[in-house]
């Protein structure tokens, strides 16, 4: 919530509340230079001026004060303001008063909770006096102006926390609970719940969802019962605690559930589970790394990994769903700890992913993220994960991120939303209406920046990455949507020698690679002459068989030299060596296939060189080479495992021939 030209937060706010909270800021600003800080005494100060005019309300219609009585009541803040003190008297009284006030019984826990901790940092009476008037321009009340009011002051807590705690852009956080779709009935969390964001988000959408002449009319008074008490934060900052119990209470509830709490190394909540889980966890982790305990799938230290699988791990099995805001680490870091993350995701219930702009968090932070939507129910009517890329989220990407008119939310929100309807109803349908609504005509959002694959093609993966452009890329080679480039402009090719084959030799010599030692990728001839050097096949070196069968390997085993009718790739210009030998495989045969001989059917290094085959970036290639790597392990896995399969069978029959067979037969 940090951006102060929202227009959101503008159009809620009048001139003058806005002016109130600029002023306050403005005169702090001398001696308590941090905006996190400033919020704090705005806060308390806030809170310290409603009690006393709830003690005011409640006198006015007959009754008595609560909250400043007995030894209390000379901390009352009409007391601060008397004309007798002077202002040393005045700061002494008001700086007292906000260190003792936690300890007043009269005082609900809550208010207790936000003067937790609660000092003045700075001794000057006239910056106090200035700012104490300002506050007390505030009246309290329980509308949402003024909840609206206390997020506009949230609104500068922009910069990183200690923890590695960032604001979220109130668009994006009001993005993704439209898409989530909240229901009254139902709990929903926030595990590192900040100042409360999506917490009120989730909140204003139940009640828009329940209105229909005044705002939130269809809630009966059970419903707002149970409302209040299905919403529930934890975080790990007692600072941040403080300021989503004042956001909460703001916006109408008396007793937020706010706790302060470490998902990651305290196991006291570890068996509550929600309907509804909507974060945006630490991205940093502390020195040392964390040190969770023992409950988690994903042994880890890092904060984003343990905080995602936490999330994933406490969504209701059965209906659950969840939205997580993640770094690109979580995505596609090739280490263990996230590569299981990944995987576990895909079971837990992962149907879409959202990649945002890398400028969306600034100026306060570049760092590339995406969305990560769960559903446990959606998830087990398809097969597929949706990728959606997201250009531009109405605001440009410099530092200042000014609003710009190009906004590509509204239509992935729409495409969302369409996804969880058609799943919800007609799943056999959900690829087809999903490119349908993108063929609209009003739908701007590239077609390429939707994209479906497939859970087991992920799973399957080297590192089941979670990023829509790795498989975009992959397809598009397979579809050879990247220019054809001849081989001759790539690679650099030697030709075998027509070595005097009476010096060949099955026991002693250096080891000789003829045509027929391709397939097998092994030699049993040697050859005891003399050879140059250029000839020499080492271990990792590709080469090709150019008559017979036109096959390619790349040679495993120790030095070797190369007979005639074979040839080795020396040099590779700006390519793999991996990928020239998969993409190798479908040409050599179609060649082999035209070729008409009255012998041997033979290929020339001519031949070769005019090869075209695709030709991606470098990286690129890799993550094909990565590809056809998985799928030949599976094939092998398959084999394997059949083997296994026709081993069991023998042995079973072998074990019914032993039991029913007579002794004469054996």
């Amino acid at each position: 919530m940090f951006h102060l030209t929202d227009l959101w937060l503008n159009n809620m706010l009048d001139n003058e509340t806005r002016r109130r909270i600029d002023t306050a800021r403005d005169i702090l600003v001398g001696k308590v230079p941090d905006p996190k800080s400033q919020v704090e005494q705005i806060t308390i100060a806030l809170i310290y001026k409603f009690m006393d005019d709830m003690d005011k309300e409640a006198i006015e219609f007959g009754g008595e004060a609560t909250f400043f009585t007995g030894e209390y009541e000379k901390y009352a803040w009409t007391k601060i303001f008397d004309p007798k003190l002077g202002g040393h008297e005045m700061l002494n009284l008001y700086g007292d008063a906000i260190v003792k006030l936690n300890q007043n019984p009269n005082i609900p826990q809550l208010f207790r909770d936000i003067f937790k901790n609660a000092y003045l940092p700075y001794r000057d009476p006239e910056t106090l006096k200035l700012f104490l008037k300002t506050i007390n321009e505030f009246k309290y009340d329980h509308s949402e102006m003024l909840g609206d009011a206390f997020e506009y002051l949230l609104s500068v807590l922009g910069s990183q926390g200690d923890a590695g705690q960032f604001r979220t852009p109130r668009h994006i956080i009001d993005f993704i609970v439209q898409i989530l779709e909240p229901k009254k009935g139902e709990s929903i969390c926030d595990p590192a719940c900040g100042t409360a964001g999506f917490l009120i988000s989730s909140y204003k959408y139940i009640v828009e969802q329940n209105t229909q002449k005044s705002k939130g009319d269809l809630l009966t008074p059970d419903d707002r019962k149970k409302l209040m008490q299905n919403f529930i934060g934890y975080d790990i900052s007692p600072d941040m605690v403080r300021l989503s119990l004042v956001n909460l209470y703001l916006h109408g509830f008396t007793t937020p559930r706010i706790y302060e709490y470490d998902s990651l190394t305290s196991e006291e909540r570890w068996n509550e589970y929600f309907d509804v889980i909507l974060a945006n966890p630490p991205f940093m982790t502390p020195k040392g790394g964390v040190k969770p305990h023992k409950k988690f799938t994903i042994q880890a230290k890092k904060s984003e990994v343990l905080f995602t699988d936490y999330i994933a791990e406490h969504i209701n099995p059965s209906t659950g769903r969840a939205a997580i805001i993640v770094p690109n680490g979580i995505i596609g870091t090739s280490q263990t700890a996230y590569i299981q993350l990944r995987k576990l995701l895909i079971n837990q219930g992962l149907y879409a992913v959202i990649s945002l702009p890398a400028g969306c968090f600034n100026p306060y932070s570049g760092v590339q993220t995406s969305i990560l939507f769960l559903d446990k129910k959606l998830s087990k009517f398809t097969d597929e994960v949706l990728f959606i890329k997201v250009e531009t989220d109405g605001f440009d990407l410099g530092s200042q991120r000014k609003q710009i008119d190009k906004n590509d939310l509204p239509i992935v929100r729409d495409l969302m939303l369409k996804a969880r309807f058609v799943l919800n109803n007609k799943p056999a349908e959900y690829k087809t209406e999903i490119r349908n609504l993108l063929n609209e005509s009003d739908i701007k959002i590239p077609d390429s920046s939707v994209l479906f694959v497939s859970k087991k093609e992920i799973l399957e993966s080297k590192d089941a990455i979670l990023s829509g452009e790795k498989y975009h890329n992959l397809r598009q080679v397979l579809e050879s949507e990247y220019p054809l480039v001849k081989l001759k402009d790539l690679i650099k090719i030697q030709s075998g020698f027509a070595f005097d084959s009476k010096l060949f030799n099955e026991d002693i010599g250096f080891p000789l690679i003829r045509i027929r030692d391709i397939k097998t990728n092994s030699t049993k001839t040697k050859y005891t002459g003399d050879f140059k050097d250029e000839y020499i096949v080492r271990n990792g070196d590709l080469i090709i068989g150019m008559d017979g069968e036109f096959n390619c390997v790349i040679w495993k085993g120790n030095d070797a030299i190369l007979n005639q009718r074979v040839c080795r790739i020396t040099e590779y210009n700006n390519c793999l060596k991996e990928y020239i030998y998969k993409m190798l495989y479908k040409p050599l045969k179609e060649i082999e296939n035209d070729t008409i001989a009255v012998t041997v059917k033979h290929i020339s290094v001519k031949q070769i060189y005019e090869i075209e085959i695709p030709f991606p970036p470098i990286e690129v290639q890799q993550e094909i080479v990565d590809y056809f790597n998985a799928c030949e392990q599976e094939i092998i896995d398959y084999k394997n495992m059949i083997a296994e399969k026709q081993f069991d069978i023998q042995n079973k029959i072998s074990e019914l021939w032993g039991e029913t067979q007579p002794e004469s037969a054996v």
